[in-house]
């Protein structure tokens, strides 16, 4: 069952019982045909000390390089005052906790190098987060990164993204986003990455003209972009939906409540007019006071259904070939 619809009661229960079957499970077979559901190893981290680590960085650290099995990091809860990096060589981790509320990994940085500030980095690919909140309480002023994501399939369950500026630096890779809720006010979902937004909560905390996104996307060849379905904008002020950070920035609205904080004209060429011919911004039956199209900047797009098709499912991220459901058998790390 994906975590996306289960219920946290549900997970709790489900993590109790992953912790007490545990031992059970490092004395059976692993990799036994007879059992159809994945399997993975488990690691707790708890700052209390019954985990088996303090530090969610510890326990990535303990992960082996070049590793090729499921991990389940799990965190218990708690406010991690941790700067974090799942570096490239340590493929196929999850970082899961069991309400995204009380399981918060927090830090505060902010520059002008963007790629500095993150509190967490994701730079492997195959990584999975669930139920945690991702925070950068550094504020107005400066970059300040929450959640960078540079590697290649990577999924968010019910997660918490949050900052001011450049909140969530979507940057390379395909990446997929269930149930997330983003707060910020300036450029805060950015990058080049090939993602999909579903059912995700964006919030804009700027006073006036903020912007959602800013997509890379620099030619017209890259198979890059930013696909919302089903989506909720609120905001405290007024924001555009996006604008290029890459000359054919590419991003897509779809079946998505936007609220008055949209501003009439949608969208914003960054004061560059040239980039009005190559950016390609498209909406499609989105509803709420922010979904007017009768003052859109005219070089934006208003989809038919054949235009919106290749945005509304995961094939957008060739998801079905690598989003994998929640493990549900556990066994001890040989390596520890």
């Amino acid at each position: 069952m994906e975590m996306a619809t289960l219920g946290s009661c549900g997970f709790i229960l489900w993590l109790v019982f992953a912790s007490s079957a545990v031992t059970f499970l490092a004395t059976s077979a692993a990799g036994s045909s007879s059992l159809n559901s994945p399997s993975a190893i488990l690691i707790q981290v708890d700052q209390s000390g019954k985990g088996d680590y303090k530090k969610i960085q510890d326990a990535i650290d303990a992960v082996p390089s070049n590793n090729v099995d499921q991990v389940y990091i799990l965190i218990k809860p708690g406010i991690y005052r941790e700067k974090i990096v799942v570096p490239a060589d340590k493929p196929y981790i999850t970082l899961g906790g069991t309400d995204a509320t009380s399981t918060v990994i927090t830090w505060s940085m902010g520059g002008s190098n963007l790629v500095e500030t993150p509190t967490v980095a994701v730079l492997a690919s195959n990584f999975v987060a669930r139920y945690l909140t991702f925070q950068n309480t550094y504020g107005a002023g400066a970059q300040a990164v929450a959640l960078q994501v540079a590697g290649d399939k990577a999924a968010f369950y019910g997660c918490r993204i949050l900052s001011y500026q450049d909140t969530l630096l979507d940057d390379v890779g395909r990446h997929y986003y269930s149930n997330c809720y983003i707060e910020g006010a300036i450029d805060f979902i950015c990058g080049n990455g090939l993602s999909l937004y579903d059912k995700c909560h964006l919030h804009s905390l700027s006073d006036v003209q903020g912007a959602i996104t800013a997509q890379q996307r620099s030619s017209p060849t890259e198979d890059t972009g930013y696909s919302f379905i089903n989506c909720k904008i609120t905001g405290v002020g007024t924001s555009v939906l996006g604008r290029p950070w890459g000359a054919y920035s590419r991003v897509v609205f779809a079946y998505s409540y936007m609220s008055k904080v949209v501003l009439p004209q949608g969208w914003d060429d960054w004061n560059d007019p040239s980039k009005q011919k190559t950016a390609f911004y498209g909406e499609y039956r989105n509803y709420g006071p922010g979904s007017s199209v009768t003052e859109r900047v005219r070089w934006s797009h208003q989809l038919t259904s054949i235009e919106a098709a290749p945005f509304l499912t995961k094939s957008w991220i060739n998801g079905r070939e690598w989003l994998k459901p929640l493990p549900t058998r556990f066994r001890k790390p040989s390596w520890k």
